[in-house]
């Protein structure tokens, strides 16, 4: 076994990774940009190296920093985690020539499966199902039309090196083939120096499940059943589940086994995912091998009872995997969530910037965080946008959303904005519930963007029930306070009215009634609720019971308004006396200040260009800046004509949101 290795990534991964590592007694080595100086993965690991400033290609992405790190600390191994170099086969080749031990599949498995042409043509020869279509590059629009017409409408046209939604587009007819064709070719010049593309037959409704597979270097093969990843937005997954609530035994037992002639066909070492497109007929196709492990591996590992970092490491130093095929069990019901610094009612733009709070469920009875961030920490703007995992492990489908239900409601993220309530309103939909969706389902539910309206709660009268008990501990020790003068001291009580902030002014009165002899029961129209809860003044978590159920919400105030959160819906509510809610009814409405004449920040993010000048004239639609946040560049364009008064920020700055960067006359 090793003694000591180096984890070649950053954030959740690269902490994961630590844990398995530390567990086996091996000595763990971090490599950080300089945007990470602070990071968590440095803090845990036992030694920690430079590697450059923070853009990834001059970092995590420079195998001559890497290969340094390892020769000056020691290293004997490298765990390159997910992204960045993990399925580099020029990386894993230059890795093994130093005499260092990859942490994962041998470069040549990775070359092989790296390559979309290449790999459809060896699954044909391991007899894995593929998908109908044109394996070879192809030259032309014209072409591309004729081959779309022989495989049958519709098709979905591909970059051999594409990845991340990148370089694919879909087509019904000759029109569409003739220009998606270009624009694939383009996308994949532009993003991967690679502009092969090729067609294949576009499987509808399609659902995208994967096997996990292990190998190891004596020739052993298994996989661990399954994993749903249906639920996508823009081709990026958003929730993941195992086992899959739509393939049956026998589907399941067939991709298996051709996942594993596939690996064997490549011989395939450490763990690697084969990805199938299921149609509704439970047909399955071979889509692509990833031949590192996935960001959703631990919904495997809860099923199973296997942790997958810890046996990719053993295999690397050369072990026989400890189980054969059918010793692998799957129990339960995994669930995870990908927690991201995005604002879902701002279209999902990136959020960077400091924590201010974070806190994250407590872990156990089937509640798992896999995170690389801390409170008071930075989400920086030049990676990705995980803030961290959540997983959930129930004994049935429906206890693992009910439990995931409620971890999201205990989990505290202040500073940034997070997909939060928008994970809750997938959980909490029909079609989820029932396990009756497909890769189109998020754009199917909500075509024209989420916005706040869209998320659903069963009963909303519960948050001002809250609103009400809490503001009655705030009269509670109010009324405690000593030196009150007789007479005049605070009097608390039991007719209040709510009033939930609304849009311009037209806020909604709710009449409450507390109950005098049980200060947290409250009455609203004919609804009772009977509440006992936990929760401190200056906290933000709340649990407790209402009407003898659990429940776990977000209670804070701010100035004279409590903001009040659970199953991803919040409201900003006011408690008062009737006649305090007649007077503020009488108060003039405040608009927001008029901001069509700036163009604004819509995220925090690096200010890369300013394409307009002084004196210009542009017309709606036409770019007028670049923000860089996240690895995504972010083209912003004039929403009405008008003429440049005034450049307010500057290229290269740092921006937040709102922030303006050009005036109009």
């Amino acid at each position: 076994m090793f003694k000591k290795i180096l984890i070649a990534n950053r954030g959740e991964i690269a902490c994961r990774v630590i844990k398995s590592a530390k567990r086996l007694g091996i000595k763990t080595v971090a490599v950080y940009s300089e945007a990470d100086r602070d990071a968590r993965h440095v803090e845990m690991a036992d030694e920690a190296v430079l590697i450059g400033p923070p853009p990834s290609r001059d970092s995590y992405l420079s195998m001559d920093a890497i290969i340094a790190a390892c020769k000056r600390t020691g290293a004997e191994a490298v765990h390159p985690g997910y992204g960045f170099l993990s399925e580099n086969a020029v990386f894993a080749k230059r890795i093994e020539e130093e005499g260092i031990v990859f942490i994962g599949p041998k470069h040549l498995s990775i070359a092989a499966m790296g390559d979309k042409i290449a790999s459809k043509k060896l699954a044909n020869e391991a007899r894995v199902n593929t998908i109908p279509g044109w394996n070879e590059a192809i030259e032309s629009p014209e072409q591309a039309v004729t081959i779309a017409r022989d495989i049958g409408y519709p098709v979905m046209i591909k970059a051999s090196a594409g990845g991340g939604g990148k370089g694919l587009r879909v087509a019904f007819d000759d029109q569409q083939t003739h220009e998606g064709f270009a624009s694939c070719r383009n996308e994949a010049r532009t993003s991967f120096g690679d502009d092969r593309v090729f067609i294949e037959k576009f499987v509808e409704q399609p659902r995208h499940i994967e096997i996990q597979v292990l190998g190891d270097a004596h020739g052993n093969v298994v996989y661990l059943h399954e994993r749903e990843c249906s639920i996508q937005r823009r081709h990026q997954k958003i929730i993941e589940e195992a086992p899959s609530p739509f393939i049956s035994e026998a589907t399941r037992k067939a991709m298996g086994e051709q996942a594993v002639a596939l690996a064997k066909a490549v011989s395939y070492q450490s763990a690697g995912t084969v990805e199938f497109v299921v149609g509704a007929d439970q047909r399955f196709y071979f889509l692509e091998m990833n031949t590192r492990l996935q960001v959703e591996h631990p919904v495997t590992e809860c099923i199973t009872g296997v942790d997958l970092v810890e046996l990719m490491i053993r295999v690397a130093a050369g072990e026989k995997l400890p189980f054969t095929q059918s010793e692998i069990k799957c129990e339960g019901w995994a669930i995870e969530c990908r927690i991201n610094a995005e604002d879902p009612f701002r279209n999902f733009l990136p959020s960077t910037g400091r924590l201010v709070r974070y806190q994250p469920p407590a872990e156990g009875d089937g509640v798992r965080v896999d995170t690389g961030v801390y409170e008071g920490g930075a989400i920086p703007m030049f990676y990705d946008s995980m803030i961290a995992k959540l997983i959930v492990h129930g004994k049935d489908r429906n206890e693992a959303i009910a439990k995931m239900r409620e971890a999201l409601n205990a989990f505290v993220i202040r500073g940034i904005s997070s997909n939060i309530p928008f994970q809750s309103a997938l959980l909490a939909h029909p079609r989820f519930q029932s396990g009756d969706f497909d890769t189109g389902f998020i754009t199917q539910q909500w075509p024209s963007g989420f916005r706040a309206e869209d998320v659903p709660h069963e009963d909303s009268d519960f948050l001002v029930a809250l609103a009400a008990a809490a503001n009655r501990r705030y009269l509670e020790r109010a009324a405690g306070i000593s030196g009150q003068l007789p007479g005049h001291g605070v009097q608390i009580g039991n007719e209040f009215v709510v009033v939930v902030k609304g849009q311009e002014g037209r806020h909604l009165h709710r009449s409450v009634t507390l109950d005098t002899n049980n200060a947290f029961a409250v009455t609203i129209g004919v609804r009772r609720y009977e509440l006992e809860k936990d929760w401190e003044f200056g906290g933000i978590r709340a649990t407790g019971t209402c009407n003898a159920q659990p429940f776990t919400a977000q209670i804070e105030r701010h100035g004279v308004w409590l903001r009040v959160q659970h199953h991803g819906l919040a409201i900003d509510a006011m408690v008062l006396s009737a006649r305090g809610a007649e007077l503020m009814a009488l108060m003039p409405y405040k608009p927001p200040p008029d901001t069509s004449r700036f163009l604004l920040s819509p995220m925090p993010g690096l200010l890369v260009d300013v394409i307009v000048h002084v004196g210009q004239t542009v017309l709606a639609g036409e770019r007028m800046a670049v923000i860089e946040a996240m690895k995504m560049e972010n083209v912003l364009t004039a929403s009405r004509d008008g003429k440049v008064a005034e450049i307010l920020a500057n290229k290269g700055e740092s921006l937040a949101v709102d922030q303006p960067i050009v005036r109009f006359e």
